[in-house]
């Protein structure tokens, strides 16, 4: 089997439960033993609980420039999915590997880590910097500290590449993703004096109807950007919950929307139009009730979108080692919209296995892939050469 190293570092990394609300510690751990074993030092970046660490290393060359290969280490939880096998044991079934975050995103890391060998015995003219991050899949939580330190390092890369599951297809952009809480707080009475009451429910769904009726106006008046599946960016209402019993008007009602954005579509602005929708509703209607009525958003995630030139040498660097004209823009978010937007590192989405098959149960990433993205990263490290 060509890929029998990648392969097998798979499925040690596979076998580490790091679903987002665990630790990752295990295979951080396991990485930095790894790259000890070719005289490769890490730098470990925690969270403030400690459980959780980002791991920063680089190889061969100059510190300075060079470019970074990007994965995080998370996966998404197995509840509820019935699965074929276990999840966190890589198993071989018609040329796939099945196993939680197989595809999504393990498999690069796996090929990532098989050339550390290659990597450390070529004489590389630029450097190879590995950035593995935690909490991706709760919204790009814990690559900030990541970004931090190779900020403070001042080392400059030329470009990264973030080797979420694209088919090794060339990935130049996604959108970004606001998502909010809302607490609508009413004022319970009998249902039979409902008109003396604040009906929660009812005013979150105004709210509700007026961010659909902001969606329906992007699909319509755009921006739009035509590289998409959805070409505009979009407004969603996701989650609801209120009420206790049918004959008493609800007090509370609590929901969840999201907007994915358009790299060039300015999300304060969607939302200040909903908090002034919000505001009238409160000054307008609801307090004229009772002034312990109100309206608040939390902020749940946040990252940015990513759009960058098709024209820039990196994205020709990575076209012609993968001997590929094409580029796409994709409707899922990554950490490439953090790099490019706080480190202004020009950034591609690639790497092996399909979005398709990811966060789903059996998930897994085809065989091909693999060899397919251990080429890629033997071009790769062969035009670093001196």
């Amino acid at each position: 089997m060509i890929e029998k190293n990648s392969i097998e570092i798979l499925r040690k990394l596979v076998g580490f439960d790091t679903t987002s609300f665990k630790s990752n510690l295990d295979l951080i751990k396991f990485i930095e033993n790894y790259l000890n074993g070719f005289n490769i030092k890490s730098e470990l970046i925690y969270d403030e609980t400690k459980n959780k660490a980002n791991l920063f290393a680089t190889i061969g060359g100059d510190a300075k420039g060079g470019i970074v290969l990007s994965g995080h280490t998370d996966v998404v939880p197995i509840k509820n999915q019935k699965w074929s096998s276990d999840p966190f044991t890589l198993t071989e079934r018609d040329n796939k590997l099945f196993g939680r975050g197989s595809s999504d995103m393990k498999g690069f890391i796996a090929v990532v880590l098989s050339r550390v060998s290659k990597m450390v015995e070529t004489k590389l003219n630029k450097p190879i910097h590995l950035a593995f991050s935690y909490d991706e899949e709760i919204g790009c939580v814990g690559v900030h500290g990541l970004l931090d330190l190779i900020e403070k390092k001042s080392i400059n890369p030329e470009f990264c590449i973030v080797g979420e599951p694209t088919s090794m297809e060339v990935v130049i952009g996604h959108k970004g993703k606001h998502a909010y809480g809302v607490k609508v707080d009413g004022f319970s009475c009998h249902s039979g004096q409902a008109p003396y009451g604040v009906n929660a429910i009812n005013y979150a769904a105004k709210l509700i109807s007026y961010i659909e009726e902001l969606n329906k106006e992007k699909s319509q008046l755009g921006p739009f950007d035509n590289e998409y599946e959805i070409p505009y960016s979009t407004l969603h209402t996701g989650l609801i919950n209120g009420g206790t019993i049918l004959n008493i008007v609800p007090n509370l009602c609590q929901f969840e929307f999201e907007i994915r954005h358009l790299a060039e579509d300015d999300p304060k602005e969607i939302m200040q139009r909903i908090h002034q929708y919000a505001e009238k509703l409160i000054t307008n209607e609801m307090h004229k009730i009772s002034d312990k009525t109100n309206i608040t958003f939390s902020e749940k995630i946040n990252y940015p979108g990513l759009n960058i030139s098709e024209t820039i040498n990196p994205v020709k660097q990575v076209k012609d080692i993968l001997n590929d004209t094409k580029h796409k823009k994709v409707i899922f978010g990554t950490e490439g919209g953090l790099f490019k937007k706080k480190l202004n590192i020009p950034t591609i989405v690639c790497g092996p296995g399909s979005i398709n098959q990811a966060h789903k149960p059996d998930e897994y990433i085809a065989i091909e892939q693999i060899e397919k993205g251990g080429k890629f990263m033997d071009k790769l490290i062969n035009n670093l050469i001196y």
